[in-house]
């Protein structure tokens, strides 16, 4: 039962406000073993997909996803990716910028692990996070290099907004087609989920105390993202806010937009010119030839 994904897009110069906005929604399968089949379809059908997307080489895909700590990006990105090929695909994680990083512009790290044509570029947080902790944080602007008058003249995430607008706008006018998912997670499920890393050992690894201390500006943030999500939602590039205190619907849901978004570039295998198909049947009946 697909979902209507219009429900969850963000129009262009919409005023994004996240309280009016589910975390938990009804979900697109009726059971475990539904949910399985589903995701087993829809991991099928993006291989397939991707396997077209890499043979016809004109567009370059790139996924981006953002969230609040333990919304489940790891788990979609594993999940709904499985069957993907390696060859055409790369997973990037953004963390703390490096200090050669740190010399250069806040897009120039990311531009560097863009995916090329027939490809599909992930980024498990983005470019997007200089607009997100560093203004929840903007103590983190005093480290990065830039001058006081460009910091100090009130209008810092107007003119990184616009400079990623600008940016995806020209990678769109050069066939890659982005599409950005905020994975929308309540705070009692955050909660949850972070009692349950601290409660299974092996789930220890990825729970740290500064995951907590970030809980303390959980208002900031959604703050933070409804701003910059109103800015830089379009139609060439779209923002999605998907439901995911529902780990299982959430990556049905992503999946389902992967798809739409690949079969919406009509891709196909390229054609071979007539002095191949020449050369093709020359070969072919050298080789029946070897049979004797």
């Amino acid at each position: 039962m697909p979902y209507n994904h219009d429900t969850l897009w963000i129009r262009e110069g919409e005023e994004v406000n996240l309280d009016k906005r589910p975390t938990l929604i009804e979900p697109v399968y009726r059971s475990k073993k539904e949910y399985k089949e589903m995701l087993a379809d829809h991991v099928a059908q993006l291989s397939k997909l991707q396997q077209v997307h890499y043979a016809d080489n004109r567009y370059a895909v790139l996924l981006i996803f953002q969230a609040m700590d333990a919304a489940g990006k790891d788990g979609v990105i594993r999940h709904v990716m499985s069957g993907v090929n390696p060859q055409g695909c790369q997973v990037f994680s953004f963390k703390h910028p490096s200090a050669r990083e740190l010399d250069h512009d806040f897009l120039w790290r990311s531009n560097r692990c863009l995916p090329e044509r027939g490809h599909i570029g992930i980024f498990n947080r983005s470019y997007y996070e200089e607009v997100l902790i560093v203004r929840v944080h903007p103590e983190i602007l005093a480290v990065q290099g830039i001058p006081d008058e460009l910091i100090h003249n009130g209008k810092v995430w107007e003119h990184r907004y616009q400079s990623i607008v600008d940016m995806e706008r020209h990678l769109y006018r050069n066939g890659t087609r982005i599409v950005k998912f905020f994975l929308h997670l309540s705070k009692e499920e955050q909660q949850k989920r972070f009692l349950d890393r601290i409660d299974a050992p092996a789930k220890n690894w990825k729970f740290s105390a500064a995951d907590v201390e970030e809980r303390r500006y959980w208002k900031q943030y959604m703050r933070a993202y409804e701003a910059c999500m109103s800015a830089t939602s379009s139609k060439h590039a779209p923002w999605y806010v998907v439901p995911a205190d529902d780990k299982q619907n959430a990556r049905l849901i992503v999946s389902e937009i992967i798809f739409h978004t690949l079969t919406a570039l009509d891709l196909s295998y390229p054609e071979a010119p007539p002095q191949r198909y020449k050369e093709l049947t020359d070969i072919r009946k050298r080789l029946m030839e070897e049979r004797g």
